[in-house]
């Protein structure tokens, strides 16, 4: 795991359009939310810092989604040498988590370059022209390492209060005040080659 900090998008930049499948074989697209507010985020199954939130994050999208905030996650990484983030490990995930929201799969990893994203958890928040309104973490929590490849979040539970203040103050039509603080997470697992630039590969 390397440990990695967003890229922090330039706000005002336009949704990088996307057409990924979901967990549940249909194909979902950034057009299917025309006129909404979006947030799209990169997770995936493995992540310690993705499973720290992933129950507060399954909370946030049964609220937010009821208050007219579209929501998507996406996985780009290798399911070859990670394959607990494979489809059917995502379908699985989905399902015990609670996700209410569609989980994509980018196989290609175009779409993350797109994004620039390069950790997991990863947040992009658009209004509802698809500019981007805030980039940056969920919360300032993190988890706790135990040992190698344990962790522990029950001393610093998740509230998402960032993105909360963020999604609020764009369904209601303002801006989110800066600053923006960077999400931290494992870094995405690029295919052999192709790592962007802007990571360094």
């Amino acid at each position: 795991m390397v440990r990695t900090e967003s890229t922090m998008l330039t706000l005002g930049t336009p949704a990088p359009d996307f057409a990924l499948p979901n967990v549940d074989g249909n194909v979902v697209k950034l057009s299917d939310f025309a006129g909404k507010p979006v947030l799209v985020m990169f997770i995936c199954n493995h992540c310690p810092f993705v499973k720290h939130l992933a129950s507060a994050l399954a909370e946030f999208g049964r609220e937010y989604q009821k208050n007219g905030l579209a929501i998507v996650a996406i996985n780009a990484n290798d399911v070859a040498n990670y394959p607990d983030d494979a489809p059917d490990m995502m379908a699985a995930e989905s399902r015990q988590r609670g996700y209410t929201f569609p989980y994509l799969y980018d196989a290609s990893q175009d779409v993350a370059r797109e994004y620039r994203a390069a950790c997991t958890p990863d947040f992009f928040l658009f209004d509802k022209d698809h500019k981007l309104a805030y980039r940056g973490q969920f919360d300032d929590t993190r988890p706790t390492r135990i040992s190698s490849g344990v962790y522990d979040s029950s001393k610093n539970m998740p509230t998402g209060a960032d993105l909360r203040r963020a999604a609020d103050a764009v369904l209601a039509g303002r801006s989110v005040p800066e600053p923006h603080y960077p999400s931290v997470g494992c870094n995405i697992k690029w295919k052999a080659g192709n790592a962007p630039a802007y990571f360094g590969g």
